[in-house]
């Protein structure tokens, strides 16, 4: 393939996708709409496509090609879509469609591989990777995050109001302090501004970070922050519904106020982000 073939021959391999699996893609867009737990999708590819235009400022197309790897990938993505499509129509939830968003990266993913070759592959590897992201968790995947997040964010919770001195006992998902019983139903579990909050370390840690174990830490500090931030939402209220007024256990603190815990978390990533910066900065870059 010249070079001059690369891009039109790309582009009609991603017509083709759009095509085939444009129903995926609209149920998926909707579900990013309507449910919580999608919304990070949104997301997902403009970032996606932002960081490989950054990135292609620098890039060198390669020849000749490994074709057969990426027309391999291009033949499973393909299998993989059908399926989805009719071979897992009695298949309950969102299974089928996670498997057939799946499919369709991996069909992204090898046309660049087919087009442009590994060493561009390479250069691109996190924002391709990233595309991941816009696969619909399955319910039964979801449902044992959330549990997660109910569980751990009472547990800090808990620990917080220890930490001032207040009486707190936990069962389960119940947090219990003189005057008030709290529970950490399914909405307080944040698992949206949580997806929010690691996509988003993600994408500052490829920006801005070089070594893959500073990247890794700061990726991986998002999930407590994320409990802490659910938290410390959760001790915030609670305290002020207790010693102030008892409004703020329903008031708009309590039920849109998540975008004001948010922004403490990221501030945090940004802190740690910052201290990250500064231990690589003293370390000289390899040869």
């Amino acid at each position: 393939m010249t070079s001059r073939k690369r891009v039109p021959a790309f582009v009609l391999l991603c017509a083709v996708s759009i095509a085939f699996w444009w129903h995926s893609l609209a149920l998926t867009f909707r579900l990013s709409l309507t449910d919580d737990a999608y919304t990070h999708i949104l997301l997902v590819l403009p970032l996606a496509l932002a960081l490989i235009y950054f990135d292609s400022k620098t890039l060198r197309l390669e020849l000749p090609l490994n074709w057969y790897m990426g027309a391999a990938l291009l033949v499973l993505a393909l299998a993989a879509g059908c399926y989805a499509r009719w071979g897992m129509v009695s298949t309950p939830g969102l299974i089928p469609l996670s498997v057939g968003m799946f499919a369709l990266v991996i069909w992204w993913l090898s046309s660049v591989l087919l087009c442009f070759g590994l060493s561009t592959f390479s250069a691109f590897l996190f924002p391709l990777c990233f595309l991941f992201l816009i696969v619909p968790i399955p319910e039964f995947v979801l449902s044992r995050i959330v549990e997660f997040l109910q569980q751990e964010s009472a547990v800090a919770a808990r620990l917080m109001f220890r930490l001032i001195g207040v009486p707190a006992t936990q069962d389960g998902i119940m947090v219990s302090i003189p005057g008030l019983d709290i529970e950490v139903a399914h909405e307080c579990s944040s698992i949206r501004s949580s997806l929010m909050l690691i996509v988003t370390s993600m994408v500052l840690a490829h920006l801005f970070l070089r070594s893959w174990w500073r990247k890794a830490l700061l990726i991986a500090a998002a999930v407590p922050l994320s409990v802490a931030k659910n938290g410390l939402r959760i001790f915030t209220i609670a305290e002020l519904g207790t010693r102030v007024d008892p409004a703020f256990l329903t008031g708009k603190l309590h039920h849109h106020g998540g975008i004001l815990f948010f922004g403490i978390s990221v501030a945090a990533v940004g802190l740690l982000l910052w201290l990250l910066g500064k231990s690589e900065a003293r370390t000289p870059k390899s040869p």
